[in-house]
């Protein structure tokens, strides 16, 4: 049986450049479950990925983030990454230089400091989801991300995952700027991965990767909080009624203080 870990988010705060974006977010994730973040765009969505990984540029005013019951705001970026948590971009960035399969050996390396990386074990899984994602050993010789479409960028992403196997990943987006059949493969591919030891986030604006991915999960933001949770369905039924309807019941909610 897999240890369970958890990844618990309470009343938290977010600005950008002195603009507040999060506005009282609260949340558990635990290992096994996958879930969905849906909204629309500027909702905090992103904010709340970005924040919880560290990025300089988002400053947390209040609330906290534990990771297994450990601060985890008071860790550096580095620090969060160890203790479990994945973030895949929205928009990977390009390294010249740097060939996908340095990078990923590099990275496997540093997250088993202090025991001894397995080259045998790496090299072999590597393969096994190179197969997931529909790709041969040749993209692993050119430049992260260098060229690269937007769906090879997307899958580049999910390969790291697949490579760290952490505790947490939050996926910012994996869905956008992909054709059909792209979507399915990191669709299948994330579905796939998942697993009783990891807990995923999959943040989107549509439930079209939904479909591959099935959340167990899923929650609506809008203007920096969770409006509305639900099951795999709520994806469906905003599809058909868009957000509006959300943010309408959340004013309404918030007029008569509930």
């Amino acid at each position: 049986m897999s240890e369970e870990h958890t990844l618990a988010v309470k009343g938290l705060h977010a600005s950008v450049a002195g603009k507040e974006i999060l506005k009282g977010v609260t949340l558990t994730l635990k290992s096994g479950e996958l879930v969905a973040m849906m909204g629309p765009n500027g909702s905090g969505k992103s904010t709340l990925a970005y924040a919880l990984a560290g990025h300089p540029k988002y400053t947390i005013t209040a609330g906290e983030a534990l990771l297994d019951g450990k601060n985890l705001l008071a860790m550096s970026p580095d620090q969060r990454a160890r203790a479990g948590l994945f973030l895949g971009f929205q928009y990977p960035v390009e390294v010249s230089g740097v060939s996908l399969s340095k990078f990923l050996w590099t990275a496997y390396s540093q997250m088993h400091v202090g025991d001894e990386a397995d080259s045998d074990r790496f090299g072999a899984d590597l393969t096994k989801h190179l197969g997931y994602l529909g790709l041969d050993n040749s993209f692993l010789k050119r430049p992260l991300n260098e060229g690269f479409s937007g769906g090879e960028k997307k899958r580049t992403e999910v390969l790291q995952m697949a490579t760290l196997a952490p505790r947490f990943a939050i996926l910012d987006e994996p869905d956008s700027g992909l054709d059909i059949d792209a979507i399915r493969s990191v669709g299948e591919t994330v579905a796939k991965l998942h697993n009783p030891g990891m807990g995923t986030m999959v943040i989107t604006h549509y439930q079209r990767i939904l479909k591959f991915i099935r959340p167990d999960r899923v929650h609506v933001m809008v203007d920096g909080v969770i409006a509305l949770s639900g099951g795999r369905d709520l994806a469906e039924e905003l599809e058909r009624k868009g957000y509006d309807w959300v943010k309408v019941g959340l004013a309404a909610s918030q007029a008569s203080g509930t």
